[in-house]
């Protein structure tokens, strides 16, 4: 599956955020991706959020140490049109313009769809991505087409050079 080079917008998100490592999310070590999902939906966490762009959630990938192998900031939010008003425990995240190659899984619960994506990610070479990663940001897109988490499509963007 070769993705879409798009030209996209800057935006900015509004949510919790943790830092981790893929070491750390697939080792056993105390993740924080899968913990961050459960507090947010069962807190409620997106009907928090002001000012938001859409409905949509955004999952934000920033602040890399290195490269995929070293740790990153993880940020589970909404776009915003205002910052003006964060809600307490929460940060507020700029993502660049730039370009992304844009991806998107298969239809199907969210648990096994969203690591096989990744998994196309990381093994699409930098031709067929349309550049070198950038490793700045990437972030996930789960709009009405993940309103089922069992049976859902999402869209994932990695920032390339």
């Amino acid at each position: 599956m070769n993705p879409k080079v798009i030209q996209h917008p800057a935006f900015t998100v509004i949510g919790i955020a943790g830092r981790t490592s893929n070491e750390k999310e697939m080792s056993g070590e105390p993740a924080v991706i899968g913990p961050f999902w459960r507090r947010f939906m069962s807190e409620s966490l997106l009907a928090q959020i002001p000012n938001r762009a859409d409905q949509s959630i955004v999952a934000v990938y920033t602040d890399y140490a290195s490269d995929k192998d070293g740790e990153y900031a993880f940020v589970l939010g909404a776009r915003v049109m205002s910052d003006a008003t964060v809600p307490a425990g929460m940060v507020v995240k700029k993502i660049p313009a730039g370009r992304y190659a844009l991806f998107t899984s298969e239809k199907g619960p969210g648990v096994k769809v969203v690591p096989e994506l990744w998994m196309n990610i990381y093994q699409t070479p930098r031709a067929a991505m349309g550049g070198e990663r950038a490793y700045d940001a990437d972030f996930e897109i789960y709009d009405q087409r993940a309103a089922n988490p069992e049976n859902l499509v999402m869209d994932a963007y990695i920032g390339i050079k």
